[in-house]
């Protein structure tokens, strides 16, 4: 099962540290339950505690991200500029995996799969038995509709406005946090849904 998808902000490598990894969007399905804890459960208090873990899984990701394009001798500026018009190459953007261990910041052991393209992060957090091949395929996909259906790489672009059309997305591909196995035939379905709810 996926726990949570986020999209966050990346540095360039050689940036100095003076910006700081920003969580656009996430979605979390399903609460983490912390029995041993005595402290009183408040819907506050939750959403405080759901905040820090996505924000600390949007950190390492983004230093996942930085450490793999250094070790490459890569950084998104090396790539050629591209237009709101073309596709994005999500095969060679930098992708990765790792676990987290329990405690830190879940409750439970978790898997992250990731992936760079530009200057966003996308991940996906997982139960640690979770399908690692089938993650990430289903992170690339839902990163391509994103930026097909969001125009991600249009200036005008902005995330923070279309969180519903994210959220659509999801539902179709991620319903509920469960991973689907697509074949072509029903990923084509999926994307005519898509482009008869929202004509470019």
């Amino acid at each position: 099962m996926v726990h949570a998808f986020l999209i966050h902000t990346l540095r360039a490598p050689h940036a100095e540290d003076t910006g700081f990894c920003r969580v656009l969007y996430s979605c979390v399905f399903g609460a983490e339950k912390s029995p041993d804890d005595p402290r009183p459960h408040g819907a506050e208090r939750d959403r405080l505690l759901r905040k820090e873990q996505i924000l600390a899984v949007a950190r390492q990701v983004e230093s996942m991200c930085r450490l793999q394009q250094q070790a490459s001798g890569r950084s998104p500026l090396d790539l050629p500029p591209q237009s709101s018009d073309e596709p994005t190459s999500l095969h060679e953007a930098p992708h990765g995996a790792f676990r987290l261990a329990a405690g830190d910041p879940f409750q439970e052991p978790r898997t992250v799969v990731w992936l760079g393209v530009l200057s966003l992060g996308f991940a996906l957090v997982l139960d640690a038995h979770e399908n690692l091949l089938l993650a990430e395929g289903t992170l690339r996909l839902l990163t391509r509709f994103l930026f097909d259906h969001l125009r991600l790489l249009a200036p005008s672009a902005n995330l923070l406005l279309r969180a519903d059309r994210v959220e659509a997305i999801l539902a179709r591909f991620l319903p509920h946090g469960q991973l689907l196995f697509l074949n072509d035939q029903l990923v084509q379905g999926l994307e005519k849904e898509l482009s008869a709810a929202w004509p470019l």
